[in-house]
């Protein structure tokens, strides 16, 4: 095999695993995303206390206030990140789809006309 057979070998297998890989990826994240969303709804859950300065008095109104600023504050930031993965999943999914489809159809051309 020529040297320079060789290399395009290389790099068309390498390609296809690195498109695999990419699709892999962004399945295993989406899949995550799925599983904490709609089985294990407490996976993304964060505990943060709330903090309150001895200084200040605040009235029970106020009190119920703050805290249902926080509340809508995390549920907007859990929203937040769950699309953030998801548009990293799909990203990484169509990049890696055609990248992996592409090299790997050349592989098996290639393959099949050594033969």
């Amino acid at each position: 095999m020529k040297t320079l057979e060789l290399i395009k070998l290389i790099y068309i297998y390498l390609f296809s695993a690195i498109g695999l890989i990419l699709v892999i990826i962004g399945t295993v994240k989406l899949i995550d995303l799925g599983l904490k969303a709609y089985v294990f709804k407490q996976a993304d859950v964060f505990y943060t206390p709330k903090i309150y300065s001895l200084d200040e008095k605040l009235t029970q109104e106020e009190i119920k206030r703050r805290e249902e600023e926080q509340r809508k504050a995390e549920e907007i930031n859990k929203i937040a990140e769950r699309q953030r993965t998801a548009a990293n999943a799909i990203a990484l999914l169509i990049v890696g789809l055609p990248v992996f489809i592409y090299h790997w159809r050349l592989a098996l051309k290639y393959h099949f006309n050594q033969n």
